[in-house]
């Protein structure tokens, strides 16, 4: 199966026309798609590079390799999902050459497998009205939420992007980044608790943030 093929059933897609078009050679439409997408690839690429100049070299690629790779497009999952898929594998390339890494699963690149028994308590508790995952789409709080997760460490912060951020399912999100589905998830729970420590100072409820107490005595 094409690296860029998702194993989805067909789903109804906005985009089918536009796709159909190009498919046909008309490169209009496809130019359309790629005004439709530019800024969120670029977005996606940046929080998952870190470094402007490899996120804009990832865009470039994603769209060469889209056009290149169209015909191949069945349509199983949306143009979209497909095309964060390919962004998706271009910024974990440029990261395995950060790394020095051939290896093609993040799950060796960064560090193994997660367990559940691994994921720590926070520090901090403070009752939210929102989590993080519901907060992003809130324009007034994406810089903090940018700013935190930059801190997160790399192999958390794109299990988050592409589950959170981006909308893909557990399942796209393992399969894109080579990852089981059950780290995935262990993943997501250890980002989404991150985050919600780290932006509790400016969104939490001061009156309700406690600090745990933790047993010295072992």
């Amino acid at each position: 199966m094409n690296a860029y093929q998702p194993s989805h059933l067909k789903v109804d897609d906005p985009d089918a026309e536009l796709v159909r078009r190009a498919k046909a050679g008309e490169l209009a439409a496809f130019e359309t798609l790629t005004t439709r997408y530019e800024q969120r690839v670029f977005s996606l690429a940046m929080r998952m590079l870190q470094q402007e100049q490899d996120a804009e070299d990832v865009t470039q690629q994603t769209f060469l390799s889209a056009l290149e790779n169209l015909s191949g497009f069945r349509g199983e999952a949306s143009f979209a999902t497909w095309l964060l898929r390919i962004a998706t594998h271009a910024a974990l390339k440029v990261i395995r050459k950060r790394k020095g890494l051939k290896t093609v699963s993040l799950e060796e690149a960064t560090e193994g497998t997660d367990r559940v028994d691994s994921v720590p308590h926070p520090d901090f508790i403070a009752d939210w009205r929102q989590s993080p995952e519901q907060l992003v789409p809130k324009r007034e709080i994406q810089r903090l939420l940018d700013e935190a997760l930059a801190r997160l460490d790399e192999k958390h912060r794109l299990v988050f992007l592409l589950r959170d951020v981006e909308g893909l399912s557990v399942k796209e999100t393992a399969e894109t980044l080579g990852l089981s589905e059950a780290n995935t998830k262990v993943r997501l729970l250890r980002a989404r608790l991150q985050l919600r420590e780290q932006l509790t100072r400016t969104l939490g409820d001061p009156d309700k943030q406690v600090t745990q107490k933790r047993d010295r005595a072992h």
